[in-house]
C-alpha cells in the first residue's frame, strides 16, 4: 500500500508542479511530519525537477534560526507558529492546512501496555511508571509545556519531576529512542513522531479532555527566493496521494 501511495503521489504531483523551471527550495519543516515528508518530498523532486533543502526541528527551534538569517522559502509547521509569523510580516498571509495529530503514549515493543484511556487510568499509569520521557520545553517543543500542564491537572507534577527523562527534540532527539533504548518506560509525544520508531508501540492518545491537537500548515515566507516553486510544493501536499501518506504516518487529514 505504501508503494502504491508513493507511486500515486509521483503521478499526482506532476500535475501540481507543471513545467516550471527547476529551483532549489529551502524548507523549514516540523519534526512531527518528517516521517511523511521523507516519502513525499523525493516524489515531488522527481516529478517537478525542483530540489528541496529540508531543515527539521520543532517550530520553537526553527523560527529563531530563520530570524537569525537562515534562508527559508516555505515553512511546514504548526498553524500557531505560522499565524505568529504572518502577524509579524514574516510569512505571506493565507496559510494552507493539511494535517493534524495529537499527543500519544508509547512503550517499548513487547512491554506491558497500561490503560491510559481515561484521566484516572492515565494518572495510575504515570504514577506506576518507573520513568517517563517527553521533549524538554526549553527545546522549543509545543508538546512539552502541555504535558507538564496535564501533570498539574492530574495533581502529579511533583511525582513526575524526579523520574522524567528529557528528550532534546528534533530528528536526533526523539522521545521514542529513550523508550526503545530502555531509558524510559513511558514516552509522551505527538503520535506521528512516536510511530516513526518501529521499536516502540503506541498504547493510546491522551484522553480527549487532556488532549492537544496540533494542526500542521504551510506558509511562504515574505523573503522567499523561490516563491513559485514553494507554491507548487504546497499544492502537492494537498493531493489525495499525499494525504494518504500523511494518514499512514499518524496524521489526520485536515
Amino acid at each position: 500500500m505504501r508503494a502504491l501511495a508513493v507511486a500515486a503521489f509521483a503521478l499526482a504531483v506532476t500535475g501540481a508542479a507543471g513545467a516550471a523551471e527547476a529551483a532549489e527550495i529551502d524548507a523549514m519543516i516540523s519534526t512531527a511530519i518528517k516521517a511523511a515528508t521523507d516519502e513525499i518530498l523525493p516524489g515531488f523532486e522527481r516529478a517537478s525537477g525542483h530540489a528541496i533543502r529540508a531543515s527539521y526541528g520543532p517550530s520553537g527551534a526553527l523560527i529563531p534560526r530563520f530570524e537569525r538569517g537562515e534562508p527559508a522559502d516555505v515553512f511546514l509547521t504548526d498553524a500557531t507558529a505560522i499565524d505568529g509569523l504572518i502577524a509579524r510580516g514574516k510569512i505571506v498571509p493565507g496559510r494552507t492546512d493539511y494535517a493534524r495529530t495529537g499527543i500519544g503514549l508509547c512503550v517499548r515493543t513487547g512491554a506491558a501496555k497500561p490503560d491510559v484511556a481515561t484521566p484516572a487510568a492515565l494518572k495510575r499509569a504515570l504514577l506506576a511508571a518507573k520513568s517517563i520521557a517527553y521533549v524538554a520545553p526549553a527545546a522549543g517543543s509545543i508538546t512539552g509545556p502541555h504535558i507538564e500542564s496535564v501533570f498539574r491537572q492530574l495533581g502529579i507534577a511533583d511525582e513526575m519531576r524526579p523520574k522524567t527523562k528529557f528528550a532534546a527534540g528534533g530528528p536526533n532527539g526523539r522521545v521514542s529512542v529513550l523508550v526503545s533504548s530502555g531509558e524510559a518506560e513511558l514516552g509522551l509525544q505527538q503520535v506521528s513522531e512516536l510511530m516513526s520508531n518501529p521499536d516502540v508501540e503506541v498504547i493510546g492518545l491522551l484522553p480527549a479532555e487532556l488532549q492537544l491537537m496540533t494542526v500542521y500548515s504551510a506558509g511562504i515566507t515574505t523573503t522567499a527566493r523561490q516563491a513559485g516553486a514553494a507554491r507548487e510544493l504546497i499544492a502537492a501536499l494537498r493531493t489525495p496521494a499525499a494525504a494518504a501518506i500523511f494518514k499512514s504516518k499518524g496524521l489526520e487529514l485536515q
